[in-house]
């Protein structure tokens, strides 16, 4: 059954994607029952993800003060199969953002791993062409140490290519998140296909194994498989739906 919805409407623009290829063995014990991890020719991925979330309205109404926001996450991604359909996923590891509000929401309601932190954004434009993007990036502080992600943009936005590592890691319209007790909840995330920008630069600078575990200390120091950034648009997210295990 599709989850009914949408509970939540915004927007998603300037996703700066920084992606790193991991063993399976570092993300098989985060993997929700039913699932299990989907791989793009043969290995895994992780995403340190960025962006800016814009006219976020819950069940239709406009929240004051909370309309604009940061959020910067880790997933990987998963499959389910449902009936003939493979369903293809993500997982959040652990989102931040600077709204108090929005975490209590996400921990209630979806038991996401959703932490409070201060933010910003910064968004330049080309000098000589104020239209077209020249950086992005998105900052937080974790116990007094500043940190960011960063992407410098060298190119157009560009349609995806089918097949595409691209493809692969933007085309996932499922949520999975391993409930209190064991379960499973799924939601759906729906939104069009989004146009990528290569980047001649992407950086991460923070403490990750303070922030993500130790775990994940070594793979997320190393220099990113790939990065790219992806323009957004208006995305849906329906209620989460437990799954009948």
């Amino acid at each position: 059954m599709i989850p009914s919805g949408p509970f939540l409407r915004a927007e998603w623009r300037h996703l700066a994607m920084l992606n790193f290829a991991v063993e399976r063995s570092l993300l098989t014990s985060l993997v929700p029952r039913g699932t299990e991890l989907d791989e793009w020719q043969g290995r895994c991925y992780v995403s340190v993800v960025g962006f800016l979330f814009l006219r976020t309205r819950v069940l239709g109404v406009p929240i004051p003060f909370h309309g604009r926001f940061e959020e910067v996450n880790l997933r990987f991604y998963v499959r389910r199969k449902a009936g003939d359909e493979w369903r293809r996923g993500v997982v959040f590891v652990k989102e931040i953002v600077p709204k108090p509000a929005v975490t209590l929401v996400a921990r209630a309601l979806y038991n996401e791993n959703y932490v409070t932190l201060p933010m910003r954004h910064e968004i330049v434009h080309s000098a000589g062409d104020p239209g077209r993007l020249a950086s992005v990036s998105y900052r937080w502080t974790l116990d007094g140490r500043p940190s960011h992600l960063s992407v410098s943009v060298e190119a157009e936005p560009q349609p995806l290519a089918a097949g595409s590592e691209q493809e692969f890691i933007t085309e996932h319209y499922w949520g999975y998140t391993r409930q209190r007790d064991g379960g499973t909840s799924e939601y759906h995330v729906r939104h069009p296909r989004w146009r990528v920008t290569a980047v001649r630069h992407a950086e991460l600078d923070c403490d990750v194994a303070r922030l993500y575990g130790p775990a994940f200390a070594l793979p997320l120091r190393a220099r990113p498989e790939s990065a790219f950034l992806a323009d957004g648009s208006e995305v849906t997210v329906s209620r989460g739906v437990r799954l009948a295990l």
